[in-house]
């Protein structure tokens, strides 16, 4: 996986063909985003950081933006 920008991983959160789910374990929070069964992306918040990570081909899984 590698680094994304947030408007990139929002790109893939808010897709309608995507899904995603949340776990919070005390100050870390992991939200993983999936296409089918594949895992595409996750975001991951420890305490004030955040992190947006994509696979290498995340990029044929966005939608165009207007």
């Amino acid at each position: 996986m590698q680094l994304i920008m947030k408007s990139e991983f929002d790109n893939l959160r808010n897709n309608n063909n995507h899904s995603y789910n949340t776990d919070k374990n005390g100050d870390k929070q992991v939200v993983k985003i999936y296409f089918g069964e594949q895992l595409i992306a996750k975001k991951i918040k420890l305490k004030k950081s955040i992190r947006y990570f994509g696979i290498a081909e995340f990029k044929q899984y966005l939608t165009a933006e207007n």
